[in-house]
């Protein structure tokens, strides 16, 4: 097998691999880069040129894996898009999203910044995106050879699934994100165990080691103990959340605990593309029966829209709960922009449940110390550090310890390292090294192709 990391950058960003299985040209995810724009935050699909890509293989819905799937499909007149059942009902709408932020970010700016495609675009690709249930195996063929694909629960969003592909006695397996626990809206990730030749995994949190008594039930419960002293010391709490995913299971988890008595009563604020995607988890809840979601939570936490015109570096003081987007504060995003506002105010929060790159302002942020003086660049806005910044273990991704176990057990002769930091490459690398030392474990250069 022959394979080529297309993200030009690394890291975690615009996912994407190239995998050359017998005569079958394969690419798994099309990711963006969010802290870039343009073409640069797309992968470098050069490496395609003169190639003819047969199938193209989607792996869950976020930006970093489906943001540039309309750009790769327009040079691709011929591959199909294979994904779940679940994931086909949710892509069109995440890349409808994606073209509307990219043009009202060209008309911000004058039409410097380009659109990568249009809404026109990804209506007329359409037909093209095909939905598989998991666990049922699908064969494609090639000129000569032929593959099976399975499609494995992985957690972490509704329709993510791990990748199994077998082409003649060979098995290759490729986890995508993959949270093993259960979620108030989603079951954890179910792979099969036992042996594959190749691995390809995901290492995020390879550089988090496993926070001893923090599981997730207690995390939950830290989470709305924090909230409720908050709004009583007459603050306002804000949670930046993914869209899809993150933000449904804050609202399940929320209205369990007024279910239960235990929020305090305040003013809830909800906004942005997850408000709307809490329908398609409603519907995607009643036909797969594979998400434990009701879009009822929202008219039980009575939540009201969030203002449209956030001024940046205003304090709305609401003395209430934001649920907004986006997770790790990216610049120009409404939390972005209501966190500036709340920051220099020491009767505020901001919880982080998710994820954050150590580059974006959320990370950035959770790297810095009260007292600290903090630029919101593209907000103009410099505040002194008085709110609370605090970390909740809720992400939507494996523990290593996990995810290395998983790797062991399946003693594969080849393992190649994707979706971490260079720091959580280097943990995994080193782990590997010790616990399966015949394995082969490649760290891929992007751009760079590699026999496997």
């Amino acid at each position: 097998m022959k394979l080529i990391d297309l993200n030009r950058d690394g890291g975690i960003g615009a996912n994407s691999h190239f995998l050359q299985i017998g005569d079958l040209n394969i690419v798994i995810d099309s990711g963006l880069n969010p802290k870039q724009t343009g073409r640069t935050a797309t992968p470098d699909f050069s490496p395609l040129r003169g190639v003819r890509v047969d199938l193209i293989i989607i792996t869950h819905c976020h930006l970093d894996h489906i943001g540039s799937l309309p750009v790769l499909m327009r040079e691709q007149k011929d591959a199909a898009v294979a994904m779940t059942t679940s994931s086909r009902m949710l892509i069109e709408r995440m890349m409808h999203n994606s073209a509307s932020v990219m043009l009202r970010q060209k008309e911000d700016n004058g039409g410097k910044e380009p659109v990568l495609f249009t809404h026109d675009d990804i209506d007329r690709l359409s037909k093209r995106l095909l939905g598989f249930p998991y666990n049922q195996a699908k064969r494609f063929q090639g000129r000569k050879d032929e593959i099976t694909i399975i499609f494995h629960p992985a957690g972490h969003v509704a329709g993510a699934a791990a990748v199994e592909i077998h082409h003649k006695k060979r098995q290759i397996f490729i986890t995508g994100d993959v949270l093993f626990e259960n979620q108030r809206t989603l079951p954890g990730a179910k792979f099969p165990a036992g042996h594959f030749d190749t691995m390809i995994i995901e290492t995020t949190r390879g550089n988090t080691e496993r926070p001893l008594g923090k599981s997730r039930v207690e995390e939950v419960a830290r989470l709305i103990t924090s909230i409720n002293d908050t709004i009583n010391r007459g603050g306002s709490f804000l949670l930046p959340v993914f869209a899809l995913g993150r933000q449904q299971e804050i609202l399940s988890i929320l209205s369990d605990a007024r279910k239960f008595g235990k929020l305090v009563d305040c003013p809830i604020f909800a906004a942005g593309l997850g408000m709307d995607l809490a329908d398609y988890l409603d519907e995607i809840a009643r036909k797969t029966k594979h998400v434990n979601f009701s879009k009822n939570v929202i008219k039980d936490l009575k939540i009201q829209p969030a203002p449209r015109k956030l001024v940046a570096g205003e304090d709305p003081k609401q003395n209430a709960l934001y649920i907004i987007s986006s997770g790790m504060l990216v610049e120009r995003t409404p939390s972005y922009t209501l966190a500036s506002g709340l920051i220099s105010h020491a009767r505020n929060t901001i919880g982080f449940v998710g994820y954050c790159d150590s580059e974006t302002p959320g990370g950035e942020l959770l790297a810095a110390k009260t007292g600290d003086e903090f630029l919101f660049k593209t907000a103009g806005v410099k505040a002194k550090i008085n709110a609370r910044v605090e970390k909740f273990e809720l992400s939507g991704h494996a523990d290593r310890e996990e995810l290395l176990e998983f790797a062991v057990q399946a003693t594969p002769r080849s393992i190649i390292l994707t979706h971490g930091e260079q720091s959580a490459r280097d943990w995994f690398k080193e782990q590997l090294a010790i616990k399966l030392p015949q394995t082969t474990v490649i760290d891929p250069v992007p751009l760079q192709p590699y026999q496997v």
